[in-house]
């Protein structure tokens, strides 16, 4: 079953075209990676799915409809870190909780349940100027599964962190998307990190943007990066983004 169909999308701006006729599918629980040339019009295609932007023509279905954000769970990772500092790391998270409605009970209940699955709950009084840049990404990650998403989209969310940050970040990640099977689209112009967490990778061309590649990543988790197999799908994928 298709969690996501995208069916001849296509987004300019002025005379720019950024996204030009594209389609393809997300299954339900998939991870699906999407890479492609800086500025190729990655993010467009998130901000065109969560209508921020308006699109030109085409459709985006989520569970065969439309996508109504009045309807429909989406939650969005940014690279940014978007916690509110005026709110503490417990009232962080059940903020989307409460704007969706759930009782005081549920919100409770699901806030604490997320927190101890990225083990921020000992920090729960704590506010944002007080945690790392990891502990901010966890809270945002804690935020965001709470309300348990028909669809989770992250936009380069690790692409301010070290290295050793980012890899603890993507296993959580893993584990997360494992126990609750969320549907993920993960942006990334780290080909490394798409090969490491992706079920399927999108290869996206220079503007206009059109799909230039799908590739199956059949790795079995947890995955080495310096296996044989990793590095030569890595490889692969690398020689597929370029700007001509």
């Amino acid at each position: 079953m298709n969690k996501v169909e995208v069916r001849n999308l296509t987004k300019s701006f002025g005379d720019l075209l950024v996204l030009d006729d594209v389609s393809f599918d997300v299954k339900d629980g998939e991870f699906l990676a999407i890479v492609g040339p800086t500025g190729c019009g990655k993010t467009t295609f998130l901000n065109s799915l969560t209508q921020i932007y308006d699109i030109d023509s085409g459709s985006i279905l989520l569970n065969g409809e439309p996508v109504n954000l009045k309807k429909h769970s989406l939650a969005y990772i940014m690279q940014e870190y978007s916690t509110m500092s005026w709110l503490n790391v417990r009232q962080n998270v059940q903020f989307g909780l409460e704007i969706k409605g759930f009782s005081r009970k549920e919100v409770r209940e699901k806030a604490e349940r997320a927190l101890e699955l990225v083990g921020l709950t000992q920090f729960r009084d704590y506010y944002p100027n007080q945690l790392s840049a990891s502990m901010l990404q966890r809270v945002a990650i804690a935020r965001a599964f709470a309300v348990q998403p028909d669809l989770l989209l992250m936009d380069e969310p690790y692409g301010q962190l070290d290295l050793e940050l980012r890899f603890k970040l993507e296993d959580e990640l893993l584990n997360l998307w494992r126990k609750l099977g969320t549907t993920v689209i993960f942006i990334t112009h780290n080909i490394e990190e798409a090969v490491y967490l992706s079920e399927r990778i999108l290869v996206l061309s220079n503007k206009p943007t059109a799909i230039k590649e799908t590739i199956e990543n059949r790795l079995p988790y947890p995955r080495s990066v310096t296996s044989e197999a990793f590095v030569e799908l890595r490889n692969r994928v690398t020689a597929l983004i370029k700007w001509w």
